[in-house]
């Protein structure tokens, strides 16, 4: 089923108190999505706009792996259920690539305008993981040989675009974080199985050229 342009589903995994559930998001993602995950390391309780690990510049507080390492990640029940029964706030991370999705990201309001030039064009989007300075689009895993080949043949990349493939991890919904909260923007439909998510030939050529059509700078941040 499409996605419904330009409406935001009820936050998926919230309690009947209305504040999120962190280890229900965590435990549909590696159980029943197959998404291997593990607990990010928390903002900094005396500053959240900072991260707690031992990096002062770090450039993603409390969204990144730290202890555990990114390897750690997996779809095992047991260990999801332990970690977040001990670490109850930790956000959620995912380890993209292998079997699990891989993104494409790009600063917030170049993101707004492009999946807005997108929809008015008929492009099928998957999930989106908006946080309050960027958005990623979910896409099929790919390898960075075949990411190399798609942006060598093209004339103009925005170099604020990036990507998380294997190796990499995003944070998601709904996490916490020294960046603000981590959200849905076009949420998976409720109660699916592991969501569809489209090629990421097909994302990168959209993206780029509805942020060329648009007129729309998007800052190398």
């Amino acid at each position: 089923m499409r996605e419904i342009p330009g409406r935001r589903r009820r936050l998926l995994f919230q309690r009947s108190d209305g504040r999120p559930e962190l280890i229900g998001a965590a435990l549909t993602y590696a159980t029943e999505w197959q998404w291997p995950v593990l607990p990010g390391v928390a903002a900094d309780p005396q500053g959240h706009s900072r991260c707690s690990c031992p990096d002062p510049d770090c450039t993603v507080p409390g969204a990144h792996p730290f202890d555990p390492g990114l390897l750690a990640a997996t779809t095992d029940e047991r260990m999801v259920r332990w970690w977040w029964s001990n670490r109850p706030t930790a956000p959620i991370v995912l380890a993209t690539g292998g079997k699990a999705p891989c993104a494409v990201s790009l600063p917030a309001l170049p993101a707004a305008r492009a999946l807005e030039a997108l929809d008015r064009a008929g492009m099928r989007l998957g999930p989106v993981v908006a946080s309050p300075t960027r958005w990623a689009i979910l896409v099929k895993p790919y390898s960075m040989e075949q990411l190399g080949e798609l942006l060598y043949a093209k004339d103009f990349v925005p170099g604020s675009l990036r990507f998380h493939s294997e190796g990499g991890y995003l944070a998601l919904p709904p996490s916490g974080t020294g960046q603000g909260e981590i959200r849905w923007e076009r949420a998976p439909l409720p109660g699916s199985a592991s969501p569809w998510v489209p090629d990421v030939e097909a994302v990168v050529d959209a993206v780029v050229e509805a942020l060329t059509r648009t007129g729309v700078s998007a800052p190398e941040f």
